[in-house]
């Protein structure tokens, strides 16, 4: 068994478990990692690594909140099953557009988008997208201040208000100068969130077939754009992904078993290396998200998504010719 390759195994791990839960696009990472790190496996083997990988993120999520998401949990009374099977619900709803559309299109997105000007671009796009909508939600929340709606209760109907962050953050004293950096949102709870919301986060989540487009990205904008607080968007994007990484998953197993892959045990230990050290990495990306996004928003992950789009087409279309590298 070659050392070397369980090496780089690890690193993909690594990359993917830091870039599956912040919004900066973790398949668009691997597939620019294979550009300078490339595992000796086949083609096929690589496709089906580049999403299976994910399990070992997933498992995670399911790890850190088991409680929150076990409606058999024998500390939930009548109320928290049922909540809690309400929420399985909106998770299941919000997975059907990416069901829906991404199953037909699989092998089209597979064949034309896995290229590195693609996640270039989206990586870009996106970027200026999350500073845009930042931006936007700042200049809203001042003008809820101004008019003396921060902090304080959140009026019927308000898109964007003071969220109990926010509020008990001001010690819940009338008047007192709103934090620019607190969390805030109209929906601040998985109680407060809407089957129609759940179901609007999910299409979304169609947007992330694009590579370099983030999962976590898409869905985490669609929460913002709807009014959720920038923790319940983060938290609801982590559970939309349990059925989504573990369906994608089961798909690209079954594909590439049918076209006659196979697993050798080179194959097994790379895989299960990579997978291993998702899971552990994962468990400290999205504990530090959850905590970063209580306090600050997500300008600075729209800035390095730029920064780095823009390094990899300078990359492809200046200095890997110059330096004949180009393919």
């Amino acid at each position: 068994m070659d050392i070397i390759e369980l090496l780089k195994a690890a690193f993909l791990g690594l990359v993917e478990g830091i870039t599956e839960w912040l919004p900066i696009s973790s398949t668009g990472h691997m597939i620019l990692v294979d550009e300078f790190i490339k595992l000796n496996v086949t083609e096929e083997f690589w496709n089906m690594f580049l999403v299976v990988i994910q399990l070992g993120a997933i498992l995670a999520v399911c790890l850190l909140f088991f409680h929150e998401l076990n409606p058999f949990s024998p500390k939930k009374g009548k109320d928290g099953r049922r909540a809690t099977w309400s929420l399985w619900g909106k998770i299941v709803l919000g997975c059907v557009p990416a069901a829906v559309i991404g199953i037909p299109l699989d092998d089209f997105m597979e064949e034309h988008l896995y290229s590195s000007v693609v996640v270039a671009a989206a990586l870009i796009v996106y970027g200026i997208a999350f500073i845009v909508i930042e931006s936007w939600r700042a200049r809203r929340r001042s003008e809820l201040s101004a008019a003396g709606a921060l902090p304080g209760s959140r009026p019927a109907g308000a898109h964007f208000a003071a969220s109990p962050v926010a509020s008990s953050a001001a010690g819940g004293a009338a008047g007192s100068a709103y934090d620019g950096d607190s969390d805030f949102g109209a929906i601040a709870s998985l109680d407060e969130l809407s089957w129609k919301t759940a179901l609007g986060i999910g299409c979304f989540q169609v947007l992330s077939l694009i590579p370099g487009t983030s999962r976590s990205g898409s869905t985490i904008i669609g929460g913002l754009l709807l009014g959720c607080t920038r923790s319940l968007a983060s938290k609801f994007t982590f559970f939309l992904a349990i059925p989504v990484m573990f369906g994608a998953s089961a798909l690209k197993l079954v594909k590439f078993f049918i076209k006659g892959g196979a697993f050798g045990t080179p194959e097994l230990a790379i895989l299960g290396v990579g997978c291993a050290v998702a899971f552990v990495v994962s468990l400290l990306a999205i504990k530090w998200l959850m905590g970063f996004v209580r306090r600050h928003d997500f300008k600075a992950f729209g800035v390095y998504r730029i920064v780095l789009g823009v390094l990899v087409l300078a990359y492809f279309f200046a200095i890997a010719p110059a330096l004949g590298l180009a393919a």
